[in-house]
């Protein structure tokens, strides 16, 4: 069951749910049963929904709708709302059949009307039956991959545990608790009401920015929850600060020991010209005494294969063994797109411990190096900044990932793949996942490890500053732990990056701190950067590098402390680059940096993408919807600006032609742009010209949409329309064909075709 105030004002399209992703517990020594809470007990009600009930009261709402207003009738009466983490289907819907379109949380002004919701507190709940027989087992816990965010959780009436970071995992101990048949309930806290309190609370100083600019239409404080920052608003998305069960809950039972996590990094010794691989294994150890066994590897294509003898601790015991890879074996390294094949090989790992219980965990290896590379150039001031790949400098070409939808649950295995191969087909071989969303599911890294999509990995953090009180840094030093050993494994991964603008947002003073207090803020950063998320990451991960911000300057920020007098500069480390008042055909405004790591242009979707979520009166330049639906300040008068440097506006007497042309030339325009600064970035790959040059790498700003939108975004947020500076759509056209501009962009290795829409 799902409740909220009981008079709150229904919706559910715009209540967020919680997508299930599949989670093994590898051992044979173990039972787990996943939770399918909200299932109805009989064949009525809408299969895994809960009933919300209608109410009055609580937080004003100015701009909700009127009880039951536009709301058919047929749903009235029993309105509910699927939340997958608690339910078998793996994908979920937030909207009933019997509601219209029109509630979908992106119709119109919808993500202010549904504003209510994120300001209520949500509880979920309902009574399960032990699927195994307790007394077997010397351990049960409860089990959750994902709780968005706040939550505290309640068995049988005995609160057991709380829940505050999106980003965590949560393992329960609740073998004192359950019962044979149990009531379970997770009490959500308003995402919005808990950062503000956090604000509040905390006193000493200010932890700038405290509410997003108003064109954005967000919320506050967003820095001060570890949750998806975007989902409180930004300058291409929504504000939708979801609660909900996320990702996959179940009850796990075991004796004497269990497998929590379990990676594999390659290695490259050059002194003896041979492979190896670290795995590691981490139990929880139920035994009061230690716990010996055999560890065996195996890995057939390469002829290798190694027993080890291991004993495991109590309490969290973990297992580091390394695999020398058999010299007569031809190994076939992991290259990135359009360097070579992305070949792994299938392994087979084996604990038999004592007591009989035996493990076997089935993964696939890779072997890769990386090595980000920041050493004197000839001719030019400052340090390189590039990477090698097997020892081979490669060119990093491709864009920035945002989230794919503002409800997680509504991002399946089929999105990612359409959107990541078109990366590939574009001949692009990297993408940076950008720290103001989410760390990406096992599914999107899985992608990339086989397409060969290379990623630069961000840490939640962006364009803000964040608190560094104790409780904050625990959350934040467990949740980078898991991160970091749930992901190490995946060959795709080739940097970590602390955080997104942050050191830019100190050096520039985006929030204008005063100069007296400035070393506050700069001890919180090192802290917060470098003690804790630096400190981790090299402890858990030696196979790839690690920065602290970007943009940074890289070896040369650490050299000033971390946070260097201008992250901007180009003879050092990478830079993010936007100029919309200058003519963006002309190249000679863009920097000839070492790494431009954002840049990019606006555009609006296509007219038949923004026709499923708006009205007729809504087809205008200039109405309500296309102002609202921007949240970039003076965004659509800059398309129009740049528009004006080389076309001439639309001039059409009907009003939706008017506004179709004018799309079209937004995305013309951010075609050429993009073509031209990438071309710019390209060229400058081989040169140094007053110092300046050795570029070797561009992505752009950004490859798709969160919702639909006018945005940076190449790729519009329906399936089929992926094409750079969106899809020219001929609306007229009998055929209605949908052409790919064919650019010069460095990405483009070959013709693109035309494809029907």
């Amino acid at each position: 069951m799902v409740s909220g105030n009981p008079l709150t004002p229904p919706n559910t399209a715009s209540v967020p749910a919680a997508a299930s992703t599949s989670a093994g517990f590898g051992s044979i020594a173990a039972v787990a049963a996943r939770l399918h809470f909200l299932r109805p007990s009989s064949g009525k009600g809408f299969g895994g929904c809960g009933i919300l009930r209608y109410a009055t009261g609580g937080y004003p709402r100015q701009s909700s709708p009127k009880l039951g207003q536009g709301i058919p009738t047929q749903a009235r009466a029993h309105q509910c709302v699927r939340f997958c983490g608690f339910d078998t289907e793996p994908r979920c819907r937030h909207q009933v059949s019997t509601i219209s379109s029109q509630h979908d949380p992106y119709y119109r002004f919808n993500d202010v009307m549904y504003r209510w919701i994120s300001l209520d507190n949500w509880t979920y709940s309902r009574t399960f039956k032990t699927p195994f027989d307790i007394r077997k087992w010397q351990k049960v816990n409860l089990v959750f991959e994902g709780v968005d965010t706040v939550a505290q959780i309640l068995i049988n009436n005995i609160t057991f545990g709380r829940t505050d970071n999106m980003f965590n995992r949560y393992s329960f101990d609740i073998t004192s608790v359950i019962k044979e048949v149990n009531f379970v309930e997770v009490h959500f806290l308003s995402a919005v009401s808990y950062a503000a309190e956090q604000s509040r609370c905390h006193k000493a100083y200010s932890i700038p920015p405290a509410c997003p600019p108003p064109v954005q239409k967000g919320e506050c404080h967003a820095n001060f929850i570890r949750k998806e920052q975007c989902s409180f608003s930004w300058d291409w998305g929504p504000s939708f600060p979801t609660q909900g069960i996320w990702k996959d809950v179940r009850i796990e039972a075991y004796n004497h020991y269990h497998l929590i996590y379990f990676s594999l990094t390659s290695f490259f010794v050059k002194s003896a010209q041979q492979w190896s691989l670290e795995i590691e294994a981490i139990f929880d150890v139920v035994s009061s005494k230690p716990i010996a066994g055999l560890v065996t590897v195996n890995i057939p294509k390469l002829q290798t294969q190694q027993t080890f003898s291991v004993k495991l601790q109590p309490g969290e015991g973990s297992i580091v063994l390394l695999v020398n890879i058999n010299k007569s074996s031809a190994v076939e390294a992991w290259w990135p797109n359009g360097h070579g094949k992305q070949t792994g090989y299938n392994m087979t790992t084996t604990f038999i411990m004592e007591a009989g219980y035996q493990i076997e965990k089935f993964s696939k290896a890779y072997f890769r190096t990386v090595e980000l590379v920041q050493e004197p150039i000839p001719g030019s001031p400052g340090l390189s900044f590039y990477f090698k790949i097997n020892g081979r400098p490669i060119f990093i070409k491709g864009s920035n990932w945002i989230p794919a939808d503002a409800f997680q649950d509504r991002v399946t295995y089929d999105t990612l793949w359409l959107l990541l191969k078109s990366t590939a087909d574009a001949n692009m071989n990297a993408l940076r996942v950008w720290g103001g969303g989410v760390y990406e599911q096992d599914e999107f890294y899985n992608i990339c490890d086989e397409i060969g999509i290379m990623i630069w990995q961000d840490f939640m953090f962006a364009c803000a500053l964040y608190p560094t009180d104790q409780n904050y840094l625990e959350s934040v030093r467990a949740e980078v732990s898991h991160q970091v050993r749930r992901l190490k494994s995946h060959p795709s991964i080739i940097l970590w990056s602390g955080n997104n603008e942050n050191e830019a947002a100190i050096a520039s003073n985006w929030f204008s701190i005063p100069y007296a207090d400035r070393e506050v803020y700069i001890k919180d950063y090192v802290l917060l950067y470098v003690k804790n998320i630096r400190e981790i990451v090299l402890t858990e991960d030696k196979s790839r590098p690690f920065i602290a911000s970007s943009p940074t300057n890289g070896l040369e920020s650490v050299k000033e402390g971390w946070l260097s007098q201008n992250p901007y500069d180009t003879h050092y480390g990478d830079t993010h680059f936007y100029d919309y008042s200058n003519d963006c055909w002309n190249w000679t405004v863009y920097p000839k940096t070492r790494f431009a790591s954002e840049y990019g242009f606006q555009s609006w979707p296509s007219f038949s993408t923004i026709e499923k979520i708006s009205s007729t009166e809504d087809w205008s330049y200039t109405s309500n919807f296309s102002l609202h639906r921007q949240h970039h300040e003076n965004g659509n008068d800059q398309m129009l600006q740049q528009i004006g440097h080389h076309f001439k506006l639309p001039q059409s007497t009907d009003p939706i032609k008017k506004f179709k042309d004018t799309i079209y030339l937004t995305q013309v325009m951010q075609a050429q742009c993009i073509k031209t600064e990438t071309e710019f970035y390209r060229f400058s790959q081989s040169e140094i010209i007053k110092g300046e040059g050795h570029t070797m790498g561009a992505l752009y700003w950004q490859l798709n949409d969160i919702w639909q939108a006018p945005s940076w975004a190449s790729l519009d947020p329906v399936a089929g329309k992926v094409v750079f500076g969106r899809p020219f759509l001929c609306e007229t056209a009998p055929a209605v064909e949908l052409w790919f501009f064919k650019m010069a962009l460095g990405f483009l290795g070959r013709e693109m075709s035309t494809l029907k829409s």
